[in-house]
Formats: structure tokens, sequence, C-alpha cells
């Protein structure tokens, strides 16, 4: 798969301060990848650096083929951005927004009318095209931004915070529609909130004062969510030692009101012959759950670990 996206050992200084140490990653058409960190931890000056706003103090950046420091128009071209505030004119209607975006981003005459009336019905805008900017809703606004951002229909759209301040319907609507565009493009979804990289994204980094510590697709984060432990509850006491004797069993704690834990292989759930042993010894299967780290509790772990380096 060819990689839209080159990041190659970014590194970004302030003075002294190192805000991005030596990051390094990929992006292809189809994916969705989901940037995490806390406020400070680096994700909006790499965003910045990917975008060409401003230069790495070393590192090179290849947007589908071209340097970005090299080849930046040809690079540029290739690039939808939509920083953490939208960058609209708010006296400006939608309509006039987006007029005025086509001529920034040099689209032919001829293609201007569809390119924006293709970005308005992907961003369901068309029934507000006609309205000022400043009185559209916060959640409008960031569709105008996305709108913006995709209006060249480039290859790569990188969004830098797009749901902050929007309520839960739009934060869902916003979520959909970066799902849609990961179909057709390669997706940067920079975010501080955990769960919306579940719900938008195929891959995940998490970036932790500068570096990458974590660099995974959504399914391997989930298989590390699995934390090889189940919830038994049941009717009567069960036998401990018939369930110890189930292979991929590693231990069991015992609770009260008949609910045990039980410490199982990863590589071997033994979840169905737990269940399959219990109903068959009549002690009443009440409850077979299994117990799972959070993204946050991922996120909180490998943060410590880092800082205990």
């Amino acid at each position: 798969m060819t990689a839209l996206i080159e990041a190659k050992h970014l590194s970004r200084y302030y003075d002294k301060h190192c805000a991005v140490n030596d990051v390094s990653f990929t992006l292809a058409k189809g994916e969705v990848l989901g940037f995490l960190g806390a406020n400070g931890a680096g994700k909006t000056t790499t965003m910045q650096m990917l975008c060409g706003n401003l230069a790495p103090s070393a590192g090179q950046i290849i947007i589908n083929g071209y340097d970005l420091l090299d080849q930046p128009k040809a690079a540029k071209l290739n690039l939808g951005y939509l920083p953490d505030t939208p960058p609209l004119y708010k006296e400006l209607t939608v309509q006039e927004f987006l007029l005025y975006c086509a001529g920034l981003h040099r689209i032919d005459r001829a293609s201007v009318a569809s390119a924006i009336k293709q970005a308005q019905q992907r961003c369901g805008l068309t029934e507000v095209k006609d309205r000022l900017l400043v009185n559209l809703s916060k959640g409008f606004q960031q569709r105008v931004g996305i709108a913006q951002a995709i209006l060249h229909n480039p290859e790569v759209i990188v969004l830098d915070e797009p749901t902050v301040g929007l309520d839960p319907i739009q934060i869902r609507e916003i979520r959909a529609l970066i799902r849609e565009l990961g179909q057709d493009h390669g997706v940067i979804l920079s975010t501080h909130i955990l769960p919306e990289v579940q719900e938008s994204c195929t891959h995940v980094q998490i970036i932790h004062q500068g570096q990458l510590i974590l660099n995974e697709t959504i399914a391997g984060l989930n298989r590390q969510m699995d934390t090889g432990t189940l919830q038994v509850a049941t009717r009567l006491p069960p036998d401990i030692d018939s369930l110890l004797s189930i292979p991929g069993v590693n231990s069991i704690e015992t609770l009260p009101e008949n609910k045990i834990i039980i410490h199982h292989s990863l590589t071997a759930n033994p979840a169905e012959q737990l269940a399959e042993r219990i109903i068959a010894a009549g002690w009443g299967l009440q409850q077979l759950t299994p117990v799972k780290r959070s993204i946050e509790d991922i996120f909180i772990s490998l943060t410590k670990e880092h800082r205990m380096l």
C-alpha cells in the first residue's frame, strides 16, 4: 500500500525545549490515524509541521511522493487542513467563503461550482449555504472548516481537535463524517478525547512529552485491552478445583455471593469450556463477563511508564 504521508524522524525545538522528539510514522489511503496525547504533548506542533506551517528542526516529510521542504507547493496540493480553530471569515455566507477558498486552492474555474457543491453535500451544508457564518452553530462552523479542507479533493486530510466545544449530537455527526472521509482519503485526527479514536479511527498513535509511545491498529489496541480476566457468578458455590483443571485457567479469586474472578491465558480463552462445565455441574451460571481495560487505562499506564524512564 502506497504511503500518502511519510514522516521520518521529526523533531522540533523551541529554543532549548524539545516539543517533538524523533517522531516517525506513515499514513495510507483508507486509514484514519488517531493522534492522541494530553494537552501540550506535541500534537499540534506535529500537525503544523505536517502541513508546512512550521518547519521541523530535523527530519523529513513526504506527502504523496513530494518532499514538503523541497517541493512545498506540489506537496501542499495534496493536503487539506483544519486547524484547532477553523479559519473562518464570519461576515461571509457559507457559499461565499467556500468560493473564496476555491480561489486559494487554485481550483480550475470550470470546476469551482461542482467542487463547492460536492463539499457542501459531504459536510451537510446544502441547507445553510446562504447563511452567514456568524449565525451558524459551532457544529456547523466546524463542518464549514472541514468543507474548506476537502474542497480541492486532497489525498490527505489533517483535522486538529475537530470536535472540541461541540454538543454530543454534533460530535456524533462529525465522527460519522470523519469515518466517511476515511474511505476515500488518508485522514489524521488529532485529539485528546480518548473515545474519539475508537469511534472514528483505524489506527492510533499516542504522543507523550514529544515522543511516540504507541503506534497500533485499533484491532491491536482492542487486543491490548483484553486483560485475560473473566468475572463469573453462579447460583450455587462452584468447585474451584474443577474449574482450575480447565486448560487456559491460571488462577481463581473467590468473592462473596458465589462470585469468582478467573485469570486465564490470553492465547487460550476458556470462557466456552467454563460455561459448559458450570452448566453441566448444575451450579447455575448467572454471569460470565470479560474484564477489559479501557483505552484510558492503557493511556495512563503508558504515560506513567514513560514518566518513570
